[in-house]
């Protein structure tokens, strides 16, 4: 007679449960043989009359489970034998710790049952174990019986009344995703172990294209420091490009929600960590992702298969572009001049590319019909987006909406507008994080000068305090000022004593910018003054006075004050001291509002912040990348009069090197 057990369950694993997606609950089932020490797990469908699925049978040949041991394997959720870093009898890894993998059964149908054999005392023992997705807190084991005849140990799973038909199973998209979760535990025991999927042996290690592994930052959670580690596996064929997180035996946990363009090349990446091992055993691998250490590790494997791939993707079209050149089928000539040159250079070696890639017979092809093809190919992408349209759907097979979206666009302006844009993106980025290692690396901060390089730096970057703002004064007194913004008021206005200061010095407005939409209307400008302190120097006592006398002197001029004209007056540096923090009133840095003047002591990190919001949009789109090495080459070059003295040889040499040796070990 059968004997009933109640199972443990505790609520949160019954959701986690419930909702398990079907080839993620299938792994599960598969792991559970492996960790039994099978080397053989086999999947297979049975359909009815109406050739609609009526069981899915998971069947492996590993040691099965003892009949005294199975309600204590049923009994608890959480509570498994499985212990981290267990290995199995034959010496393989275990996979499984929280004793949940049984239970995934019912992701995928209401019923299950266990057929057991096992063996004990040198014979062959067999049983079942029965449960039902409506009452899973109780499990039925009946009573075991010896085998007669032929018979083998292992576990055959019946999954009845499945949830779904379940054809993605059978299909290649189903087989690719149980391969990425298989891979690197089927090549690691190869030979040892395979799977059967639907009579057919899934072998990840023929669809494999090639494998890399990245040593990435230690993560601390909870004063513990863990390694972490990124196995990058490329296929051969479609893939999901997923990222998984692995126990330090690098066995996928769970698959993070991130994106990835990276062109053609299809990849699954595996980051793994010992401290995974942990959360799983917590029970919160789950909730990984909402940890800001292992958010951390997630970003640097994205950014880190980007490179890669889009590293790979640059070689692979030099290659090609190479041997174009040397046939002389290549349809441009010389090197490129302009950064726009070079980056339409990059565009059409890209498409070039790939289009011969699919092409039938390209690289066979004679060479002047070769030159031909590639010469169209130009005009298509520079000039005829109805051509560019064809070559992108009927070779590149790019969905319709971005196909559409791509000629609109290319209709409306000119490729050469399109990449220019994205430069001007790209350059401002670069900029920042320039300025950014200019205004607080200490070597750099410590040399840099006011007014003969900081300031003339950001007198070309104005920018960075709103589009709407065009340079207007540029380091001048206050009369300078006022006869500037005569200039925008009205001529007529006679300006023939200088601007009295406050506080009876001359005073030096470092920039003025105007925003004037109708000069007309006075009520429609607006002035911005800005006043720069090098980094070095804190914003104190003395600077707030400073920015509030050119304030004031503009309040109390009868010239200033008569018209409808906005002031705005900051002043900026890296860091502000206890007095300005006491003085600021909000976020944003206010330290003073009456009438129509308002001043502002800002910190440069606000700034910067502010820009790379305003630019975030546009540098996810483009998907563009920068990286301080180079930032700080390009703000060199594009500002080396201005930057004399403010990096030394040996600094520029050692952030290069820093960036070849981060590459190196990637």
């Amino acid at each position: 007679m059968a004997d009933q057990y109640p199972v443990e369950v505790q609520p949160d694993f019954l959701e986690k449960i419930t909702r398990a997606k079907p080839v993620p609950a299938l792994s599960e089932l598969i792991w559970n043989a492996f960790d039994a020490d099978a080397s053989k797990a086999e999947v297979s469908f049975e359909y009815n009359d109406l050739d609609t699925l009526d069981a899915i049978v998971v069947k492996d040949d590993g040691h099965g489970i003892p009949r005294a041991d199975a309600p204590t394997f049923f009994r608890s959720l959480g509570g498994s034998w499985k212990k981290p870093g267990a290995q199995t009898a034959s010496g393989r890894f275990l996979h499984g710790q929280e004793g949940r993998g049984r239970f995934k059964a019912f992701a995928l149908g209401r019923t299950a049952e266990w057929a057991v054999v096992y063996e004990r005392d040198g014979k062959l023992w067999s049983y079942a174990i029965k449960m039902v997705s409506n009452d899973i807190r109780h499990v039925n084991i009946g009573d075991e019986v010896e085998v007669t005849g032929k018979a083998t140990r292992g576990v055959t799973l019946t999954i009845g009344e499945p949830l779904k038909d379940y054809r993605t199973f059978t299909s290649e998209a189903g087989r690719q995703e149980l391969a990425e979760v298989f891979a690197l535990y089927l090549a690691d025991y190869e030979n040892k172990a395979s799977i059967i999927l639907d009579g057919q042996v899934v072998n990840p290690s023929s669809t494999i294209a090639s494998r890399k592994v990245f040593n990435l930052t230690d993560v601390e959670v909870d004063g513990k420091v863990h390694w972490v580690r990124l196995h990058v596996v490329e296929w051969k064929a479609a893939a999901n490009r997923a990222l998984y997180l692995c126990n330090d035996q690098r066995f996928p946990l769970v698959q993070v929600d991130r994106r990835f363009h990276i062109g053609p090349f299809h990849f699954s990446g595996y980051l793994a960590s010992p401290y995974f091992n942990v959360a799983q055993r917590d029970g919160t691998v789950e909730l990984a992702e909402m940890q800001e250490p292992v958010v951390a590790s997630i970003d640097e494997a994205q950014q880190t298969i980007k490179d890669y791939f889009r590293t790979r993707a640059a070689e692979e079209a030099r290659t090609v572009v190479e041997e174009w050149k040397d046939e002389q089928v290549y349809p441009f000539a010389g090197d490129p001049t302009t950064p726009v040159e070079k980056v339409e250079r990059q565009v059409f070696d890209i498409v070039a590319v790939n289009v011969a890639r699919h092409l039938p017979d390209f690289s066979t092809t004679q060479a002047k019909n070769k030159a031909f093809q590639l010469r169209m190919l130009r005009q298509a992408i520079e000039k005829s987006p109805e051509e560019l349209q064809v070559i992108l759907d009927e070779v590149l097979r790019l969905p319709k909406r971005q196909r559409d979206e791509l000629a609109q666009l290319l209709r409306d302006t000119s490729l050469s507008s399109i990449i220019s844009a994205a430069k001007i993106v790209s350059d401002r980025l670069k900029f920042l994080t320039g300025l950014e290692a200019v205004l607080f690396d200490p070597e750099p901060r410590m040399r840099l000068k006011e007014r003969s390089q900081l300031h003339r730096i950001i007198a070309q970057n104005c920018w960075l305090f709103g589009e709407e703002f065009n340079l207007s004064v540029d380091d001048r007194s206050l009369t300078q000022v006022l006869i500037e913004h005569k200039k925008m008021l009205d001529l007529n206005i006679v300006i023939d004593a200088p601007v009295r200061h406050i506080s009876q010095t001359r005073g030096i407005v470092d920039l003025m910018l105007s925003k004037a939409t109708k000069q007309y209307r006075a009520n429609q400008l607006t002035h911005l003054v800005v006043e720069l302190k090098a980094p070095k120097v804190p914003i104190g006592a003395a600077e707030v006075t400073q920015i509030e006398n050119y304030a004031f002197s503009v309040t109390a001029d009868a010239r200033f004050s008569k018209v409808g004209v906005m002031w705005h007056f900051w002043v900026i540096s890296d860091e502000l001291a206890p007095y300005a923090e006491h003085r600021v009133r909000d976020d944003a840095g206010l330290v003073h509002a009456k009438d129509n003047v308002s001043i502002y002591c800002k910190t440069w990190a606000q700034v910067l912040d502010e820009n790379r919001a305003r630019l975030k949009f546009f540098q996810d789109k483009l998907e563009v990348q920068v990286d301080k090495a180079a930032s700080l080459k390009y703000i060199q070059e594009r500002y080396a009069p201005y930057l004399e003295g403010v990096f030394e040889g040996e600094e520029i040499d050692a952030e290069a090197e820093d960036a070849t040796s981060d590459a190196t070990s990637a």
